[in-house]
């Protein structure tokens, strides 16, 4: 048996913090909630990122529910991505429960009921405020490698966006960039040639396919205006409280394609526009991934590059990104090396696979004196997780096997009624209901092959007039000249004439 006090001391002084802290719940030392052991996280280091893992069942949920919740009171802005659609409860308090109070005197504080200001957002055809991005915003190169295409298809899509911004040719939607492909080569085949080079019929339309396969997953929702502003994420109420911003991507679930779009879009977006923020005290806004295997699981390698890249960059602008998936192994390695806080929920060892992956996650946590790590993953109870974070100083926080506590807020979805009344007082869905088609591509480009087509039309007129002239004029001619003939033949067979010339003749017989 592990002396209780000397634990208490290791925790206490591990999770020490001098600013701003989340309080987790307290610290388990053979199976046993310690009293007061506070794992706290520091709100210096929660734009260090992290990982949410663990089987099914075990809570991760609303461990990711505690952070966010904690997150606003203390007016840090968050953004939730919702897969399973249980994260709207947010926007009510708690009934209670009896064992939710008795689970926090073992923790150490009391339980406190508490609703969080809500936005719902949206990217398909659910109620939300809708979010959007144009082709433009987009970039060639983010697009390249959304759409993981070679090198050869990246260049025509650069030369696409550039040949588009020398003709102010705006790239909205994807029927944009559609038209722009079918016209490098068919109509505008000649001009692009003369301009930017030869472009492949068979690259164009390899771009294209790819185009059709987002379009088949519902891109064509996310693409277009009104663009969705990232500062919007970053409202607080008139309470100071930051808003939880919750993405509602049950239906989705099947389509990665679109989810990993989305998500590779918003993070380059945010980083191209919030501020640098340095080493701040607090992060500037907090996002969840739920079920992030969905992001890698048919990223390419060039997309992974990307968000590890973002990964890497983005904590400098004051955001955090918590990657929320059963096991740690959905992450990939260059990405799990960039996170500062890791809560590991139970694994299961149904299978020779399992142990594997047990071991392998047990590899990566600090050593601890008190527990085997491997052993523990396996018999950490409901609402139990392992955790490993950093204190302020970017130190690894000791390993604690965490009592964690209940959320303030309800623990379930919202009814149909609560998420209406939700949605009517929504500011930002009046902001972004309309959908905005202005002239863009599309349209000017129609135009240019429509008057493209009179010019042609006219031309071929004018030519057909001119080769109709020239066969009546020589119609004409070959007339007149068959008429003197006749005239001529006339007038030689006249009575007359004949009688004349038999008369001349008679009397030169004579």
């Amino acid at each position: 048996m592990a002396d209780t006090q000397a634990f208490f001391d290791y925790i206490t002084n591990g999770y020490k913090t001098k600013g701003e802290a989340i309080d987790l719940g307290a610290a388990m030392l053979d199976g046993e909630t310690v009293t007061n052991a506070l794992v706290r996280i520091p709100l210096k280091t929660m734009n260090r990122h992290g990982l949410i893992a663990g089987a099914t069942g075990t809570g991760k949920t609303k461990t990711l529910q505690i952070i966010a919740e904690n997150l606003s009171e203390k007016g840090v802005p968050v953004l939730l991505m919702d897969m399973k659609g249980d994260l709207s409860g947010i926007a009510q308090p708690s009934p209670g429960h009896p064992k939710i109070d008795e689970r926090h005197e073992k923790i150490g504080f009391p339980f406190n009921a508490k609703k969080f200001p809500v936005e719902i957002l949206t990217i398909s055809d659910q109620e939300g405020v809708r979010m959007r991005a144009t082709v433009s915003e987009f970039g060639p190169v983010l697009l390249s490698r959304i759409l993981d295409l070679s090198p050869a298809q990246s260049g025509i899509t650069s030369v696409i966006f550039k040949y588009c911004d020398d003709n102010k040719y705006p790239l909205l939607d994807l029927k944009d960039f559609k038209k722009m492909l079918q016209y490098a080569t068919e109509e505008g085949k000649k001009e692009m040639e003369r301009e930017y080079g030869r472009m492949s019929a068979s690259s164009t339309g390899s771009i294209l396919r790819k185009i059709i396969e987002i379009e088949q997953q519902g891109g064509d929702l996310f693409f277009g205006e009104k663009s969705f502003e990232t500062d919007d994420l970053l409202r607080v109420d008139k309470n100071g409280m930051g808003y939880i911003n919750i993405l509602r991507l049950t239906d989705i679930q099947d389509r990665p394609k679109l989810f990993s779009t989305f998500m590779l879009s918003l993070l380059a977006e945010i980083y191209a526009t919030f501020p640098e923020q340095g080493d701040s005290d607090r992060p500037e806004l907090v996002i969840f991934i739920d079920e992030a295997h969905l992001i890698f699981k048919q990223a390419s390698d060039a997309l992974l590059d990307q968000i590890e890249g973002i990964v890497k960059l983005i904590r400098s602008k004051g955001v955090g990104i918590y990657f929320v998936t059963q096991n740690p192994t959905d992450v990939p390695d260059a990405v799990l090396s960039q996170l500062g806080l890791k809560i590991q929920h139970a694994l299961r060892a149904f299978t020779a696979k399992d142990r594997k992956a047990i071991k392998l996650t047990a590899e990566n946590y600090p050593i601890s004196d008190y527990y085997k790590t491997d052993e523990i993953l396996t018999s950490l109870g409901i609402g139990e997780a392992l955790v490993s974070a950093l204190n302020e100083k970017g130190i690894p926080t000791p390993l604690a096997a965490t009592m964690l506590r209940a959320p303030m807020s309800r623990m379930d979805v919202l009814e149909d009624s609560e998420l209406n009344d939700l949605l009517k007082s929504s500011k930002l869905i009046k902001k972004y209901s309309e959908t905005i088609d202005r002239e863009s591509a599309y349209e000017l480009l129609n135009k240019k092959i429509e008057v493209a087509e009179q010019e042609d039309a006219k031309v071929k007129a004018k030519k057909e007039r001119d080769a109709a002239s020239k066969s009546t004029s020589s119609r004409s001619r070959r007339g007149s000249r068959s008429s003197t003939s006749s005239t001529i033949f006339k007038t030689l067979m006249s009575p007359t004439v004949i009688r004349s010339v038999l008369g001349i003749l008679g009397k030169m017989m004579k």
